[in-house]
């Protein structure tokens, strides 16, 4: 138990002590970040992220968050730069260094190269006063007091705030740039979270089968119909329009109560003013409409005409749900 306990205490300890520190960043922000905002919004260059060890993993993920909003970027490790990488910069890229201390070896090395080359830089770092810092044209400071570690060691507290200071950046580019929810989902087509965003219901609908049966159709039609059309389901059509809805449930209430079914036709079994979706509405507002009202599938219409089904599990397959 008193194990449990010690594991806990450090657990809690340490999200505390990386919360303040976050909480303290907010006081630091200054009109170098505004500035430095303005400069990558106003670029036509990349942005190019490098740095070393931990920080260049911050470096990657910051890289991707900012690829994901709409600010084109690229991740350069500070050692491979010296090698050979330092040709992937262009003239009207803006480069972030990120550094702790502001004074390693590669970046010592590697800043003179890229300021003779006049490209503007920006340091993220928590020692303004380092090399790093007395060099680049602004410095957004992600100062921490220590680490999480109890050494005050490994990189914690201080890689966190590198990563709130990146998402900072790329929150306010992405309301400068206006990146609204459809320019989200063009850059991840191919996530739940996409789909959301851009898969409409037609692309699902036009792909199932379209059951339908008119008003006098037997009910043992009715029944062949939903069974080869595997959707559970048949809309009850006249001239192209729906009229009704006929259910797997239906049948088996139906069953239930009638013992000749010979001369019931899907009329006298279907259910009036059927829940429908048009065709360009979201498949996000279809999954709304089958939570509202506890069904498994909507028929869908496209300019008032019968246009097919979309079931729940169309949406569960394609992560929608």
């Amino acid at each position: 138990m008193s194990n449990k306990k010690s594991i806990i205490n450090t657990a809690v300890k340490t999200i505390e002590l990386e919360s303040q520190a976050i909480l303290h960043l907010s006081k630091l922000v200054d009109d170098d970040f505004a500035e430095a905002v303005n400069l990558i919004h106003k670029s036509k260059g990349r942005v190019i992220i490098t740095g070393i060890g931990k920080s260049a993993i911050i470096a990657t993920k910051i890289v991707a968050t900012l690829n994901s909003t709409g600010t084109p970027s690229i991740f350069m490790h500070a050692a491979d730069a010296i090698h050979g990488d330092l040709g992937l910069i262009l003239d009207d890229d803006v480069v972030i260094f990120i550094s702790k201390s502001g004074n390693t070896p590669e970046i010592k090395v590697l800043v003179p190269f890229i300021k003779s080359a006049k490209n503007k830089m920006i340091a993220i770092t928590g020692n303004k006063d380092s090399f790093l810092g007395q060099q680049v044209d602004y410095v957004l400071n992600a100062y921490v007091e220590k680490e999480a570690c109890p050494n005050n060691l490994a990189p914690t507290t201080s890689t966190t705030a590198q990563l709130v200071i990146g998402d900072a950046l790329a929150v306010c580019l992405l309301e400068l740039r206006g990146f609204s929810s459809n320019d989200f989902a063009k850059y991840h087509p191919g996530g739940a979270l996409g789909k959301k965003l851009y898969l409409r219901v037609q692309d699902l609908s036009s792909i199932n089968q379209k059951p339908q049966v008119a008003l006098e159709t037997s009910v043992k039609d009715v029944i062949i119909e939903i069974t080869e059309k595997m959707l559970g389901v048949t809309a009850v059509i006249e001239n192209n329009k729906i009229i009704g809805i006929i259910t797997d449930g239906d049948l088996r209430r139906m069953l239930s109560k009638v013992d000749n079914i010979s001369t019931l036709t899907a009329k006298d079994i279907m259910s009036k003013n059927p829940k429908r979706i048009n065709s360009d509405a979201m498949a996000i507002d279809a999954m709304d409409v089958m939570e509202s009202y506890g069904i498994s599938q909507l028929l869908v219409e496209e300019n008032g005409n019968y246009a097919g089904v979309v079931h729940i599990h169309d949406l569960i397959k394609e992560g929608i749900i």
